[in-house]
């Protein structure tokens, strides 16, 4: 075997070990989850195909590790092999998922371009042909049809027409990737122009300009030759542990990712979530989120809490009812993946490993803890070979009270009544 391959292999039992999935490790064990990878395909498909919206997301749920991070890797894979850009989230403190601009900002930062290693947007932008009918239906869509604030038609104009021009390039990419930009900086960059024309550029909310810029980039993504954008969103089941309000305000956000509200689906966009299982029995059940979610948002009458309690029941439903849920590790599956695992830890060490002993032992529905009892025990038979490991299984029990930490930094626009002028 030569170096790199053992490289590679290497890379792969340190991901598997330390339960971070990476692309040597998944190119290896695969997903193990036909159902869910099938009905992947088939959103890639419709998304390519959609350019008025129309297509949905999906939601998978399971235990903890049983191997939700690990798929998201994989179909992030399986995209990049079909020209998708893609991008990663997990939702955290910094990324909640009720706040779009934030979530655009992580998805711009976490975004891969195929084939590509540079910033992404750079990488989408240049590579733009003006003379192909792709991006001039992007600028028809862009200029007429796509109801966006102005400063997204007045910056692709300025972004032609003016291409010679690599400051004002860096500045309006920057800008499609979340930066801010004024009126009067556009309108200055206008009279610059040789072809001076006028936009009616008006305010917008810091969060409403993000869905728009979420529009914009997915099409500007498809003009440039790519088949479309693809959003990985993990460990969604954090916002269990936001205030009632956030919680209502991500039920919402979760039901809009899965194109479910009327007018929600973005074209050339399609979006993977992960969230536990349990979620649906420890929070809308346990924390009464059903009942109490719509009821206190109703009570205050106002046409907007209306419409929130109406999308956040959405998400609710979503999943209550329309999780796919993740295979559990059955005998073929351990007996599989096992052959696997033990052919990548014979390939990294140069050595053929010892049937594991401790398998048996253990009882879970967790691959991770089958992978790394595997794991662990090859790497004490490899250090001593006459020594006999006992590999204990313990659990982590998630805390799902609310943390106002988590509120801290991101009640700022939470109202979207931060305007850009």
């Amino acid at each position: 075997m030569n170096i790199a391959d053992r490289v590679k292999s290497k890379r792969a039992i340190e991901a598997l070990r330390n339960g971070v999935p990476n692309r040597d490790a998944v190119a290896v064990l695969g997903s193990n989850q036909p159902e869910i990878e099938e009905k992947f395909r088939r959103q890639l498909q419709g998304t390519k195909r959609m350019l008025s919206g129309g297509n949905e997301g999906m939601l998978v749920a399971g235990d903890f590790g049983t191997g939700k991070s690990h798929l998201l890797e994989y179909l992030r894979h399986l995209a990049l092999e079909q020209n998708f850009v893609c991008s990663k989230i997990v939702v955290s403190k910094e990324t909640p998922l009720f706040e779009p601009a934030k979530l655009f900002q992580a998805a711009l930062e976490a975004a891969i371009v195929p084939g590509k290693r540079g910033n992404a947007m750079t990488e989408i932008a240049t590579a733009l042909k003006f003379n192909s009918q792709e991006y001039a239906d992007f600028y028809q869509w862009t200029h007429r049809d796509a109801g966006l604030n102005a400063r997204f038609a007045a910056t692709l104009f300025l972004f032609e027409r003016m291409s010679n021009e690599p400051e004002l390039s860096d500045r309006i990419i920057r800008f499609w990737s979340g930066a801010r930009i004024e009126a009067g900086e556009i309108r200055k960059y206008l009279k610059e122009c040789r072809e001076p024309v006028t936009y009616k550029i008006e305010r917008i909310a810091a969060n409403e300009l993000a869905l728009q810029r979420f529009e914009f980039v997915a099409r500007l993504i498809l003009a440039a030759g790519y088949s479309g954008w693809v959003l990985l969103i993990d460990e969604v089941e954090l916002i269990g542990r936001y205030s009632l309000l956030q919680r209502a305000k991500s039920y919402a956000e979760l039901a809009r990712w899965m194109g479910k509200p009327e007018g929600s689906s973005v074209a050339g966009l399609t979006s993977v979530l992960a969230i536990i299982q349990a979620f649906q029995s420890i929070i809308l059940e346990g924390k009464d989120d059903f009942e109490k979610v719509p009821n206190k948002l109703r009570a205050k009458g106002t046409e907007n809490e209306l419409l929130l309690a109406s999308h956040a029941e959405r998400g609710m439903r979503i999943i209550q009812n329309e999780s796919m849920l993740l295979r559990a590790p059955d005998k073929e599956l351990l007996a599989q993946t096992y052959e696997k695992v033990k052919s990548i830890h014979a390939s990294a060490y140069d050595w053929e490993p010892p049937a594991v002993q401790s398998i048996e032992q253990m009882s879970s529905a967790r691959m991770r803890q089958y992978v790394k009892g595997w794991i662990t025990e090859w790497d004490l038979k490899r250090l001593d070979s006459g020594y006999t490991p006992t590999i204990e299984v313990g659990g982590l029990e998630p805390n799902y009270a609310e943390d106002k930490n988590l509120e801290v930094e991101t009640e700022i626009g939470l109202d979207n009544n931060n305007n850009h002028g």
